[in-house]
C-alpha cells in the first residue's frame, strides 16, 4: 500500500524553483551578518588603540572604512530585498494561481461542503505563506545561523567571558523552544473559534438585505456576541501568553548586559580582558541573542505558517472534476436520459435524497418539474446538468454518459438559469459575455434579443456599458432574471435549464418570460422548474417528483388535471408537440 503524500508536499513543488533565489538570500546573508562585525571591532580599536595613545591617523583610517564597510553593507540590504520581492511575487502567482485553478475545478459538492468564509480563507493563507517565506521571518530564519559568527568572534576578543555567553545562550534557546510549545496551540484554538465568527459575518453580510428589512439583528446579535466573546478570550489568552514569553526575553536579554559587564569588569581589573573588548562584547551579544529573541514573537507566524499550509494542502489534494474529455463530439440535439440514478447528501442516509429508475427527455418544447419543496427537484437539475455526480447510475446526453465530458463542454451545451440570479458588478456586456468568454459582439446582442432583454438594455443609459452594481443592483429583477438568460444563451446550447424562474417576477414579466421561453423552446430543450400557472399552459410535458421519486411524467395536458384533480381547474396547457417525455 503506497503511502499518502503528506499536506505539505505540494509546498516542496512550489519551493524547488526558488532554491537558487534562496542561496542568493542565504549568501547575502553571510556578508550582511560579516559586514555586522565591522562596528563592534571599529569602536574596539578606538577603545583601545585610538583613545590611549591619540592616534587621529589611525582614527581617520579606521572612519574611513567603517564608511566604506556602511556603504556596502547598504547595497547588500538592497539586494537582499529586492530577493525577496522576486520570491514573493513567485509564491502569489504560483500558490494563488493554482489555487483559484483548483478552487474551478473542484465539484460542486465540495464547494458546498463548507462555507463561504472558509474558501476566502484559502485566499489569506496564500498572504500568510507569502508573508512568512519572504518577510521579516525569512530573514530572520536567515540570519540564524549565523549567530555561530558572533559566537565566536566573542570567543576570539572576550575569552574570558565565554561561560557567560554560553549559560545565555543556552536560556534563550530554551525559552524559544518552550514559547513555540505555548504559542502553537493557543494560536490555533483561536484561529478556530476566528473562523466561526467569521463565518457567521460572512453569512450576515451576504444577507443583509433580509437582516435589515425584518430587523434580525436582534436574533443575531447573541450569536455574534457568543462567537465574539469567544474569539476575544482566546486572542487575550494568546497574547498574554506571548507577552509573558516576550516580557520574559526582555528582561533576559536585559540580564544577560547586566551579567557580560559585570564579569567583563572584573577581568578588566584583573588585566584579563580590555574595556575596547568589552564594549564590542557588549555590542555583540545584542547580535548573537536578537534573532534568538526574535523567534519568542515569530513563533505565531510559524504556527499561522503551518496551519495555512496544511489547509491549502488539504484543498489541493481533493479531486477534481474531469479536465479533458474522453470523447469528441459534436453538438448534440438535447435528448437528456436519466438511467438508474440514485443520489444522496449524505453517504450515510437509510433512503437516498433522489431515486429515478428512468427518465427521458425528448429534444425540443418546454418541460415542467413539479414537485414539493424539498421533494428534490433542483437535486434533478443539477445531475442534469453534471453538477452533482450519481451514487448510482447515469445521466446521458444524446445517449452519451455525461460523466464523459469536461464541465466547460458540458455548460456549453446546457445553459443554466438558477433560482437566485448571480451578476457580477461589472458592465451587462461582460455579464452576458461571462456565459462564453469567447464569444463576438454580434452572439451577445443575439442572445440578448433571443432572451427578450436587448431594447430595455438599449433604454439604458450607457447601453450594454452600463455597470449594473453589486449582484446587479440597480436593475429590476426582470431585467436580472433576462440578461441570466441571456448570458446562459450566449454560447447557443441545445438544452436550457430554468429553476423558478419566474419567483421574484410580476405577472407582467412573468408573461413576457413565458413568450421568450416558447420562442427558444422551438429549437432547443427547455427544462423548468416551476409552480405557475403563467408559465404551465406553455409547457408540453410535465415531471412530477414526489419524496425524490418519480410520481408521474407525460404530456401536460394529461398529468395537470391528474395533479389538480377536482379541487381546482387545471391552468390551460398547450398542446403537446412532437416528442415529450418518455418514463
Amino acid at each position: 500500500m503506497s503511502a499518502q503524500p503528506s499536506k505539505q508536499a505540494w509546498l516542496t513543488e512550489i519551493v524547488e524553483p526558488l532554491r537558487p533565489a534562496a542561496r542568493e538570500m542565504l549568501a547575502g546573508s553571510l556578508f550582511i551578518n560579516l559586514l555586522a562585525l565591522a562596528v563592534p571591532i571599529f569602536v574596539m580599536q578606538v577603545y583601545d588603540r585610538v583613545i590611549g595613545h591619540s592616534a587621529i591617523e589611525t582614527l581617520k583610517g579606521l572612519v574611513i572604512g567603517v564608511f566604506l564597510v556602511l556603504i556596502f553593507d547598504y547595497v547588500l540590504r538592497q539586494s537582499r530585498g529586492r530577493i525577496m520581492q522576486t520570491v514573493a511575487l513567485k509564491i502569489d502567482v504560483e500558490i494563488g494561481t493554482r489555487l483559484f485553478d483548483k478552487l474551478i475545478r473542484l465539484p460542486l459538492r465540495a464547494l458546498e461542503s463548507r462555507p463561504s468564509s472558509h474558501w476566502q480563507q484559502l485566499f489569506r493563507d496564500v498572504d500568510t505563506i507569502r508573508n512568512t517565506l519572504s518577510g521579516g521571518t525569512a530573514v530572520l530564519m536567515a540570519d540564524l545561523p549565523y549567530v555561530l559568527i558572533f559566537l565566536a568572534v566573542i570567543f576570539a576578543i572576550g575569552k574570558p567571558l565565554a561561560v557567560v555567553f554560553l549559560l545565555m545562550f543556552a536560556a534563550f534557546l530554551t525559552l524559544a523552544w518552550r514559547s513555540g510549545r505555548s504559542l502553537a496551540e493557543s494560536a490555533r484554538k483561536e484561529k478556530n473559534v476566528t473562523a466561526a465568527r467569521d463565518a457567521l459575518v460572512a453569512e450576515i453580510i451576504a444577507g443583509r438585505s433580509t437582516v435589515k428589512a425584518v430587523s434580525l439583528d436582534r436574533a443575531l446579535r447573541p450569536l455574534w456576541e457568543d462567537r465574539q466573546a469567544g474569539a476575544i478570550e482566546h486572542s487575550i489568552e494568546r497574547g498574554a501568553i506571548s507577552d509573558g514569553y516576550v516580557s520574559l526575553g526582555t528582561g533576559l536579554t536585559m540580564l544577560a548586559s547586566a551579567a557580560l559587564t559585570s564579569v567583563g569588569a572584573v577581568y578588566i581589573i584583573d588585566h584579563e580582558l580590555s574595556m575596547g573588548a568589552l564594549v564590542a562584547c557588549n555590542m555583540l551579544s545584542s547580535r548573537l541573542y536578537g534573532p534568538i529573541n526574535q523567534l519568542v514573537g515569530a513563533w505565531r507566524t510559524f504556527g499561522s505558517f503551518r496551519q495555512s499550509v496544511d489547509r491549502l494542502g488539504a484543498v489541493f489534494a481533493e479531486p477534481e472534476e474531469r479536465s479533458e474529455s474522453a470523447i469528441r463530439r459534436e453538438r448534440p440535439s438535447g435528448l437528456l436520459t436519466v438511467d438508474g440514478v440514485s443520489f444522496s447528501y449524505d453517504e450515510q442516509a437509510k433512503e437516498p435524497t433522489l431515486n429515478i429508475d428512468r427518465l427521458q427527455i425528448l429534444p425540443g418544447g418546454i418541460t415542467a418539474i413539479l414537485g414539493r419543496n424539498g421533494c428534490g427537484k433542483t437535486t434533478l437539475l443539477k445531475l442534469l446538468l453534471g453538477l452533482y455526480a450519481p451514487s448510482r447510475g447515469r445521466v446521458l446526453i444524446d445517449e452519451s454518459d455525461i460523466a464523459q465530458f469536461t464541465r466547460a463542454e458540458l455548460a456549453g451545451w446546457m445553459g443554466y438559469v438558477p433560482q437566485e440570479t448571480v451578476l457580477f458588478a461589472t458592465s451587462v456586456r461582460d455579464n452576458i459575455a461571462y456565459g462564453a468568454p469567447d464569444c463576438s459582439d454580434e452572439d451577445i446582442l443575439a442572445a440578448a434579443r433571443a432572451a427578450g432583454v436587448h431594447q430595455s438594455i438599449a433604454d439604458l443609459p450607457e447601453g450594454y456599458a452600463t455597470q449594473i452594481g453589486e449582484a446587479g443592483s440597480r436593475l429590476s429583477a426582470g431585467q436580472r432574471q433576462r440578461i441570466a438568460i441571456a448570458r446562459a444563451l450566449v454560447g447557443n446550447p441545445p438544452v436550457l435549464v430554468l429553476d423558478e424562474p419566474s419567483a421574484s417576477l410580476d405577472r407582467q414579466a412573468e408573461e413576457a418570460l413565458r413568450t421568450t421561453l416558447v420562442e427558444l423552446a422551438k429549437d432547443r430543450t427547455i427544462i423548468i422548474v416551476t409552480h405557475s400557472p403563467v408559465l404551465l399552459p406553455a409547457c408540453r410535458d410535465v415531471v412530477v417528483i414526489d419524496r425524490g421519486r418519480l410520481a408521474a411524467t407525460g404530456p401536460a395536458a394529461k398529468v395537470l388535471p391528474e395533479i389538480f384533480g377536482a379541487r381546482q381547474k387545471p391552468p390551460p396547457v398547450a398542446q403537446p408537440a412532437p416528442g415529450g417525455v418518455s418514463p
